[in-house]
């Protein structure tokens, strides 16, 4: 019979559940801490140069006018409720092919429709008669052009084809030059956790897969087995293999 060098030869009951030691998987995290600080620096290094040197900035410029019914005064919550509806079927035409396309002709534009429409957000505050129309462009100058613009053309629009009272202009569009987008803080904190997950992930799954037994104890952890006892090989046997081994060695020499 083969017979292999090693300390103990293991003899083992087989269990139906194996399980995993989150004790064991949280040391063996903990040992590699080196490991997952240098991926989590290295993420937030990454993140922030792609944030500060390859994306472009953006700036965003803000619009708003105020929805009137057809008539004069409000006086009752029917009004109002016709204020608010009116507001939501404002918002469709603000942000429709009609308006967007006579502005890119107004400003002669090198842009689609489709285009300038991912550039706009509508939006109304806490459901009330205020539409703001939000443009946001990698210049902030044109960013607040286009927003008066586009705030200009949807009055005359309404007014025209609606048979409404044309909205009250309340706010041109306006920009503090400082840009919306990227958030280089933001982003490099998200680069950092990225980091950091990446080398946790590869740890627990290197744990997770490394099945070497070097002991009785290693059965009872990875691979969840009950150790009936242990056969240890008798020590002439692997004196006489080391000898074996040097005498062989002698020989070459010579």
């Amino acid at each position: 019979m083969d017979q292999q060098v090693q300390q103990e030869r293991i003899i083992v009951e087989n269990d139906d559940e194996i399980e995993i030691d989150l004790k064991d998987l949280f040391l063996e995290i903990l040992s590699y801490w080196k490991w997952v600080a240098a991926a989590l620096i290295m993420g937030a290094v990454i993140a922030y140069c792609i944030s500060k040197f390859l994306m472009v900035p953006q700036y965003e410029s803000t619009a708003q006018f105020y929805v009137l019914s057809k008539s004069t005064s409000i006086t009752s919550l029917a009004d109002i409720q016709t204020g608010t509806n009116l507001t939501n079927d404002y918002m469709v035409v603000v942000e429709g092919r009609p308006v967007l396309e006579q502005v890119i002709a107004n400003l002669n534009l090198q842009k689609t429709y489709a285009s300038l429409k991912r550039k706009v957000t509508l939006n109304n505050p806490a459901n009330s008669r205020i539409l703001e129309i939000t443009v946001r462009d990698e210049n902030p100058s044109m960013a607040k052009t286009i927003a008066d613009e586009i705030a200009r053309v949807s009055v005359a629009f309404i007014s025209q084809k609606m048979d409404q009272d044309a909205p009250s202009i309340i706010q041109k569009g306006y920009s503090d030059g400082e840009p919306v987008s990227p958030n280089i803080l933001k982003n490099t904190a998200i680069g950092g956790i990225l980091g950091m997950f990446l080398a946790v992930a590869v740890i627990v799954i290197s744990y997770l897969f490394n099945d070497t037994i070097m002991n009785a104890e290693d059965v009872q952890k990875k691979l969840g087995l009950n150790v009936l006892g242990t056969l240890p090989l008798e020590e002439a046997e692997y004196d006489g293999e080391k000898k074996t081994k040097v005498n062989r060695t002698k020989k070459r020499k010579k």
